[in-house]
């Protein structure tokens, strides 16, 4: 039960509500179907890197990738926000200043993010939704790019579900006259009470150029499709980036880039408002206070007269985690120092002679976590010293070598095959090693069957240290649970495969894949039977599950006319999990989910856009699941969400949109949230570039 006043909880599924979902998966699956036979043959050039480390076009590449341009980016509240529409990408928000992604059924420490080709996952990732990407400056970003499977031999560690990556936009001038311009964007929202501003300069030549960003984004708490207020839940976020990039030739370039985001204070809603199966919250006070990111990156690029590429990349990410908690009822609020401090060095040379082409590199990566907790008791001020969530002073070192080539053995045949050598050692303060050794690997195939049509079939065997997060966590944890140490963890094992067609041509653009993995000792979170003096339940992370996941992935873009363009997202994953002799459903899988949208551009000044986005109910749920206060026990509801914007741009630079999402007002959440979606929000957009 919740709080009287306030509802969180799904209302009953509705009729419309079917009627909207059912329209919008039959719309979507009839648009995959489509054939345009008159349709031209030209290939859409699409560049990505992150499923090769190095630019290539995404025709040339065997795995599944999905991009977010840089509009979509600046344009939301968070950067992970820009994924909500992209295929394979389910997206789970704890709390609106956080928000993550699942892929493949997979989340947390099993996704790797990177941030151009440096590590984002630090040692306190947990396996649950991660919030961190959300501190990615949005100014910062040129695209994002999701790889759904397993780049074994490229990443090694935590690429085990797939990897986000975000790739930077760098100023870019082609005069050797100084030249500047620039970006400045105002937001405004009902739903939220949102009010932001970013702003972004470029000035230089080409061989020496600069950008300086900032932005401000802060909100109100959430009103729901029920038409209440959820508090709560109100946030606010600032960031800053400087960045420098010099081409002093056409065979060197280099950069180096500063950025900085902070969430001051973000409340915890799940903790602060009675959940599914509650009456009452599990906590007067859940802050964190503050979620911050500060990054360093220098790159350098060499074209070698011997036609191989170097380049260079050494990184310095600090993650801070701090938290202010009071359990309800309690006389005494406990503060958290949490921070990780991550150091990477990355080596990469490659070529492309004809048919073959090669990467080879080698990486190193050094984290160290700094914990602390005391408690301040609320009536005398008195201070009293705890033990940390983590073990102060954990550290993990990471090592890696490898290699992956892409050979063209026909006309219309190519491989790509990698392997990689990890050695990742962990250290605690009590003197205990956890040394894990692996060799990962994987292999990639396209059949180019027409100049337009491509099947490609991929397998991948990695794996995923445990982490600090994973071996020393102390402390509460959602679902009225505490967890203790266990530092007996091994590492996660999982071989990975899928196959599917994609076509690519000037007026329209199919992806269908269909998808397997295998993930084998996988760390779950264990009760132990005991409870703590306050009621909740105790728990430890152990290797005891084996989880079974497949699904379908679909998405197209069709140019029904010149002006007329649709684009549509189907997703589908069924998983299965052991522990023990028991059988469920694996975790947090999300349910089949997707989207329409259809853009119509008037002439060079009007454009108008309209979306219906849909998921069914997911009622195939873990025991974790139903104990979890995030999750109606009797599955989430499925649940429809039609919008429409109109967007008007000027000859001189300046352009507005205005916005209208959920414009039916329902009450949804989706899967695994810790909070209801927004009801019908209005939104206008200011921009101004130059």
């Amino acid at each position: 039960m919740y709080r009287s006043g306030t509802c969180l909880t799904h209302c009953p599924r509705t009729a419309s509500t079917d009627i909207l979902y059912t329209r919008s998966l039959m719309l979507a699956s009839l648009l995959l179907a489509a054939t345009n036979p008159a349709a031209a043959t030209e290939e859409i050039e699409q560049i990505v890197v992150t499923a090769t480390r190095r630019a290539v076009e995404a025709s040339d590449v065997s795995a599944s990738v999905a991009t977010a341009d840089a509009d979509s980016v600046i344009t939301a509240k968070l950067a992970t926000d820009a994924l909500r529409d992209v295929v394979g990408v389910h997206l789970q928000q704890t709390t609106p200043g956080q928000r993550a992604a699942i892929i493949r059924g997979l989340k947390g420490s099993a996704v790797l993010h990177l941030v151009d080709g440096m590590r984002l996952s630090n040692a306190m990732f947990r396996t649950a939704p991660t919030p961190w990407f959300a501190l990615v400056p949005t100014t910062s970003v040129e695209r994002l790019e999701v790889v759904r499977g397993t780049p074994a031999s490229l990443y090694g560690s935590e690429a085990v579900g797939g990897v986000v990556q975000s790739v930077s936009r760098l100023p870019d001038f082609d005069s050797n006259e100084v030249q500047h311009s620039g970006d400045v964007i105002a937001s405004f929202d009902s739903a939220e009470l949102q009010k932001s501003l970013r702003a972004t300069l470029d000035f230089g030549t080409r061989q020496l150029s600069s950008s300086l960003s900032a932005e401000y984004l802060s909100t109100g708490d959430r009103r729901t499709g029920s038409g209440e207020r959820v508090g709560p839940s109100g946030y606010t976020a600032k960031g800053l980036r400087a960045v420098v990039r010099g081409r002093p030739t056409d065979e060197r370039s280099w950069f180096v880039d500063l950025q900085f985001v902070e969430q001051p204070e973000t409340p915890r809603v799940d903790e602060l408002v009675p959940g599914f199966g509650q009456t009452e919250p599990a906590s007067a006070e859940f802050l964190f206070a503050p979620n911050q990111r500060l990054f360093a990156h220098v790159q350098h690029d060499l074209l070698a007269a011997s036609g191989i590429d170097w380049k260079v990349d050494a990184a310095w990410q600090r993650i801070v985690d701090d938290r202010i908690t009071r359990e309800l009822g309690a006389s005494d609020r406990r503060l958290e120092d949490n921070r990780s401090d991550l150091y990477g060095l990355t080596v990469n040379a490659s070529s492309n002679h004809g048919s073959l082409s090669w990467i080879a590199g080698l990486d190193l990566y050094h984290d160290e976590v700094r914990s602390a907790r005391r408690s301040v008791d609320i009536d005398d001020g008195s201070l009293t010293t705890l033990a940390s969530r983590f073990p102060d002073g954990s550290t993990i070192l990471q090592a890696g070598v490898f290699g992956n080539i892409s050979w063209q053995l026909a006309d219309r045949h190519s491989i790509t095959a990698g392997i990689r050598f990890s050695d990742v050692q962990i250290d605690l303060p009590d003197g205990t090693t956890i040394d894990p050794d692996r060799f990962s690997g994987d292999l990639g195939w396209i059949f180019n069957m027409t100049d337009s049509l491509q099947f490609v079939a991929n397998a991948g065997a990695g794996f995923r240290a445990p982490n600090i997060a994973d071996l020393g966590t102390l402390g509460n944890r959602p679902g009225n649970r505490f967890n203790i140490p266990n530092t007996g963890l091994g590492a996660e094992n999982v071989t990975h495969g899928d196959l599917g067609l994609r076509h690519r041509s000037e007026r329209w653009q199919l992806e269908i894949m269909l998808f397997a993995l295998r993930y084998a000792d996988r760390i779950v979170s264990v009760a132990t039977g005991n409870v703590t003096p306050g009621g909740r339940d105790i728990v430890q992370s152990v290797n005891a599950a084996a989880s079974s996941i497949r699904g379908i992935e679909a998405g197209a873009r069709l140019e029904l006319t010149e002006r007329l363009s649709v684009n549509a997202v189907l997703n589908y994953a069924r998983g299965v999990q052991r522990i023990g002799t028991t059988e469920e459903a694996a975790d947090r899988v999300p349910p089949l989910n997707g989207h329409v949208a259809f853009s119509y551009t008037l002439d060079d000044r009007w454009q108008f856009d309209t979306w219906l986005r849909a998921a069914a109910r997911q009622d195939r749920l873990s025991a974790r699941d139903i104990r979890d206060p995030r999750i109606d026990p009797e599955g989430t509801a499925g649940w429809g969400s039609l919008g429409a914007s109109a967007t008007c741009s000027t000859y001189d630079g300046w352009q507005v949109t205005v916005s209208a999402d959920n414009l039916a007002d329902k009450q949804y959440r989706a899967h695994g949230s810790g909070i209801d979606a927004s009801g019908r929000n209005f939104t206008a957009t200011i921009r101004r570039r130059w």
